[in-house]
């Protein structure tokens, strides 16, 4: 009979893959007195990396808006490298979709909030995001890159 082996579940790395910060129409935009509208866009996507190695990435898109004119545009991508070993193929879906995202969406939640501020701006801190519904949400569409608005 095969041994059993303990399944593993290690936190290799978490890192910022990508960050980029666009004010297009400054410093016109700057001096207007209305309050922007603010949009956020969230994604969650996963990769294996190595055998038992997986990147786990969510990206963060942030767009303020007077009119039609941009104000500001952040996108962030925050990832981390995670070892997981011997673990059931059914709980491999929901380790990759929900518990990793929930380790790394709070470093994504203050580099995006650290950007804006070095900016110029209040900070805009993101919604605390509920990864569970999130997966399932990806799962009934059929694996498709998940978005949350």
């Amino acid at each position: 009979m095969a041994e059993q082996q303990e399944p593993v579940f290690q936190i290799q790395r978490v890192y910022l893959k990508e960050a980029s910060l666009e004010q297009p129409n400054s410093p016109a935009i700057l001096l207007q007195g209305e309050q922007p509208a603010v949009d956020i866009q969230l994604g969650v996507e996963a990769q294996p990396v190595a055998e038992g190695v997986f990147e786990v990435s969510v990206t963060a898109t942030v767009q303020t808006q007077i009119g039609d004119k941009t104000v500001f545009l952040v996108e962030a991508k925050q990832s981390g490298i995670f070892e997981i070993r011997n673990l059931p193929d059914h709980q491999m879906g929901p380790i990759v979709g929900v518990v990793c995202p929930q380790i790394v969406f709070p470093y994504l939640r203050s580099n995006v909030a650290d950007i804006v501020q070095r900016a110029g701006f209040p900070p805009v801190h993101l919604q605390e995001i509920n990864f569970q519904a999130l997966y399932e949400q990806q799962q009934q569409q059929g694996n498709g890159a998940a978005q949350v608005q």
